[in-house]
């Protein structure tokens, strides 16, 4: 099974648990210091095993309901590409702060530099603030995603080396070619969980990122977009994302999730969903309660208990149609006991 985890872009993130130390207040690192942290963060990554990492994009964040402000991603993505061995690179990559032909040449460039190890994420927004912010339209939510349709569909005519000709409603291109031509597939990436997402996953991406969840949540989700890409001839993977909390037995992980689902403040809850109202399909529409304990519902796909426990729930998201996995690592006794067992799945 592929794993996948952060880049280490952001430095400020949000803590909806009393007594868990809140990150709100560390500065960004810079320097020499932020190039140690890079290079031990990259280093421990690919000693883990682990294949993909994710180079995420917050144009803006508190740091309070949400996670920080990041580390821009094109440099980052560069940046790490260079300081790497092997991993592949996730760019996130919103249309409207960026256009597909200058990005198709960034990223032919980079797969020159780095053959194989460059794939994107096209995130069509939901934190409106930032739009405004950079002086970008951020449309309604289903025009959002019809720019995105837009960009991947001129993204992917460049990286196939033809003359593109483009007339859309958001991009236009006359004559586009990329020269010199990138030497491998594009791999695209996708998140969204709404109508409009999946049709545009069924059209153009290869694997979906969903938020964390039950395994019927996440099933109905798959069977969606499955359909969706069926249309097209497609076939569409999928990679969950999951917080696990590993220790030696079921019942001490269970005790410390429940210790952490009473210290919730309910306060920062409420401006965690208000922040995130930008999005359709997404973020805790079930009231699972595990959902609060972080910002992306790692916890709600439950690899929660002893090692045992953790790789028979992980087997039932792969026969439902997972086949990668987007792990937070910071549990060390998942990371040994469990994660070399997931990888040969």
């Amino acid at each position: 099974m592929r794993t996948c985890t952060w880049a280490p872009t952001v430095f400020q993130g949000t803590q909806v648990v009393g007594g868990v130390r809140d990150r709100s207040t560390d500065a960004f690192p810079t320097g020499e210091r932020l190039n140690q942290i890079v290079d031990v963060y990259v280093a421990r990554v690919e000693s883990l095993g682990i294949s993909h990492l994710l180079i995420a994009q917050r144009w803006w964040g508190s740091g309070s309901d949400i996670e920080g402000s990041s580390l821009d991603c094109l440099a980052m993505t560069a940046h790490i590409a260079a300081r790497s061995k092997c991993l592949k690179l996730i760019t996130a990559i919103h249309p409207g702060f960026f256009s597909p032909a200058q990005i198709a040449k960034w990223g032919a460039t980079l797969d020159r530099l780095n053959p194989g190890r460059w794939a994107i994420n096209l995130t069509s927004g939901w934190n409106l603030d930032e739009f405004s912010m950079y002086g970008v339209d951020a449309l309604s939510h289903d025009e959002r995603y019809a720019r995105s349709d837009e960009f991947l569909t001129v993204l992917k005519a460049a990286w196939r080396g033809t003359p593109t000709d483009f007339d859309g409603r958001y991009y236009r291109t006359r004559d586009l070619v990329l020269e010199p031509k990138p030497v491998s597939a594009l791999e695209i990436f996708q998140g969204g969980q709404s109508p409009a997402a999946m049709a545009l996953a069924g059209k153009h991406s290869d694997t979906m990122f969903l938020n964390g969840g039950s395994l019927e949540k996440t099933e109905q989700i798959i069977i969606r977009a499955r359909q969706a890409a069926e249309r097209h001839d497609r076939r569409l993977s999928f990679a969950l994302y999951a917080a696990p909390l590993c220790r030696e037995s079921d019942s001490e992980a269970w005790a410390e999730i429940d210790s952490r689902l009473a210290r919730v403040d309910p306060g920062l809850v409420a401006r965690r969903k208000e922040r995130v109202s930008g999005a359709e399909g997404m973020w805790a529409e079930d009231g699972d309660p595990l959902s609060v304990l972080d910002t992306n519902e790692g916890f709600a796909s439950r690899l929660i208990g002893a090692p045992d426990t953790i790789l028979a729930r992980i087997r039932e998201f792969q026969a439902i149609g997972v086949d990668m996995l987007h792990l937070d690592l910071s549990d060390e006794l998942f990371n040994r006991a469990v994660l070399p067992s997931l990888q040969a799945l």
